[in-house]
């Protein structure tokens, strides 16, 4: 890679590129346990795993998937919220030899079903309060797509539900967190409890997978068509926790927040992985609350924290912020939005903290860039990562664009997937070959300034940034039109002041349901659809703008929309 410009800029200490082990991901979580037996793996609202006990929970996990008859390569569904059940079970689909496919638990029955069937995933790990919603997906498939096997665990295998003080849950998530549900019924399989499952003691098979072997398969979607599944071997994973490691100096002293969810790419290895690699200590939090995050970084003395900024911003807003004690903290990051740049002086005047913005996609592993710690810029996307080459092009003519001039970011490095599963024309369509290499196009509109920090500028994808959650239109169209009473739906976007862009839905109704109400819509998406998805505005028209082709000028009604909202 040639000299860049960004390297003036790069952490003396550190190297412009790592070697990526060819040992699984697996062997970090056994190397760790084999090193620090005793120390606190995970925290989960007051009970302490050690890593000891981590290592042995997932090979007795693992011994249950291979006697269920899980073999090399088979996909695993992973379906819940931030628990010490998802992490065990990551690594016990990682020990068996399989593929995690990661799930998120907003989604209902009907965006399930794509889930089971893409990846022929015949085993799903679940929390009791979703295993329901996967039964019904499950069970409205054909008999040879259905799941053959469920472990269903409940939140208090991980807990005591009468925990107090500092360590307790919010009061809200009582019921939620607290209730034992019975195991489903699938038509086609058998669901199985969790405790049954560990407690058979099987032994696992033998780990034979490597650094080129698949160890993930996240789904992403797209401007057409349902999600597509990212190809990610074990290697281009374990680069990029090793890169987060030495970039963030993590140690195994190091103790973090985990509340990004761990379903998502970005938890899954800026966190997780990269926490368990440096035996660090993992302090979950299930979903957000900011005064039970005040509480648990007080009292474990957290010192990392990687989060979307709507996060910091509610902490800070929270009536008890100031009696939350923030010292012990050293490292505080996250992507998904652009951080306010008076949150971040704040941050920085009263904690000397300085936050650090990234940037990255599931197709990379999480983060292709990222800010420097002593040199971070805000509300900047940062620098090349570790084995990272990034350029800005004309997305036509693929023209490496001036300093300061906007083109489309493409990257190439160990970290970018190897495709799209079962997808060769969406793979072909994601690549280009540019110097010699093959860079992967992201779709999202940029520009590189003198220094070699880029920023984004607009995207080529038609996606919606809700909080940090990707919305992609045509899916909420795809969902919208199984309503009886949408004739044509067009999804975009409109400005919220909290969570950045929210989702409007601009609906022609049929003739024979023109009394359908804008709630009765909401209400049946709620029903149908992950709650970020959910058009929080729904706009009837006699007709939706077409071009001459009869495609929805969907630009159009966008444009229309930020006219309004100036």
């Amino acid at each position: 890679m040639q000299q860049r410009p960004h390297y003036k800029f790069w952490p003396k200490r550190l190297p412009h590129s790592i070697t990526v082990p060819a040992t699984s991901l697996w062997h970090n979580l056994a190397t760790s346990a084999a090193r620090y037996p005793d120390k606190a793996a995970l925290v989960f609202f007051g009970r302490v795993l050690s890593y000891r006990e981590l290592a042995a929970q997932a090979e007795r996990l693992a011994g249950a998937l291979h006697a269920l008859g899980v073999k090399r390569g088979d996909r695993v569904i992973l379906d819940m919220q931030n628990c010490p059940q998802l992490v065990i079970a990551h690594f016990a689909i990682l020990r068996a030899n399989a593929v995690v496919v990661p799930v998120n638990p907003m989604n209902r029955a009907e965006e399930l079903k794509h889930y089971i069937t893409d990846p022929d995933a015949k085993v799903a790990i679940i929390t009791g309060d979703l295993a329901g919603e996967l039964a019904k997906a499950s069970n409205a498939l054909p008999p040879e797509q259905q799941l053959a096997h469920m472990i269903v665990t409940q939140f208090t295998d991980a807990f005591d539900a009468d925990v107090s003080g500092d360590d307790a849950p919010a009061a809200a998530w009582k019921d939620w967190l607290g209730t034992r549900h019975p195991l489903p019924e699938l038509t086609n399989g058998k669901a199985l409890a969790w405790t049954d499952a560990l407690a058979a003691n099987h032994t696992p098979p033998e780990h034979v997978v490597g650094a080129n072997d698949m160890a993930l398969l996240p789904y992403t979607s797209g401007t057409t068509g349902l999600p597509k599944g990212c190809v990610h071997h074990h290697s281009s994973l374990m680069h990029n926790a090793m890169a987060g490691q030495l970039w963030g100096g993590s140690t195994s002293e190091a103790v973090v927040l985990a509340v990004v969810p761990m379903f998502h790419i970005t938890g899954v290895v800026s966190m997780m992985h990269t926490a368990i690699l440096a035996a660090a200590t993992l302090v979950i939090m299930p979903r957000w609350d900011r005064d039970v995050a005040g509480r648990l970084i007080s009292r474990w003395r957290v010192t990392a924290w990687t989060n979307i900024p709507t996060m910091v911003i509610d902490l800070m807003a929270s009536p008890n912020f100031a009696s939350y004690d923030l010292s012990s903290m050293n490292y505080i990051g996250g992507g998904g939005a652009a951080m306010p740049q008076a949150v971040a002086q704040r941050l920085f005047e009263q904690y000397g903290l300085k936050y650090q913005e990234g940037y990255g996609l599931t197709e990379t592993a999480a983060p292709s860039h990222t800010n420097p710690s002593d040199n971070p810029k805000q509300q900047c996307l940062g620098i090349p990562f570790m084995s990272t080459d990034a350029r800005v092009v004309d997305p036509d003519t693929l023209a490496e664009m001036p300093i300061g001039e906007s083109g489309e970011i493409i990257i190439h490095g160990p970290e970018v997937f190897q495709g799209y599963w079962k997808r060769p024309d969406a793979t072909a369509a994601a690549f280009v070959e540019f110097e010699g290499k093959r860079f992967f196009r992201s779709g999202d509109m940029g520009r590189m300034d003198e220094d070699g920090y880029f920023f984004i500028t607009d995207r080529l994808k038609r996606m919606i940034n809700a909080s940090g959650f990707k919305v992609w239109p045509a899916e909420v169209e795809l969902l919208m039109f199984r309503h009886p009473a949408v004739q044509e739906a067009c999804v975009i976007s409109t400005k919220d002041d909290y969570r950045g862009e929210s989702v409007k839905a601009v609906v022609v109704l049929r003739a024979t349901h023109k009394d359908t109400t804008e709630q009765q819509i909401i209400d049946w998406c709620r029903e149908n659809m992950a709650v970020y998805k959910i058009p929080r505005k729904v706009q009837f028209v006699d007709a939706l703008p077409k071009s001459g082709s009869g495609k929805v000028m969907w630009r159009l009604l966008q444009e229309d929309e930020n006219g309004a909202k100036k």
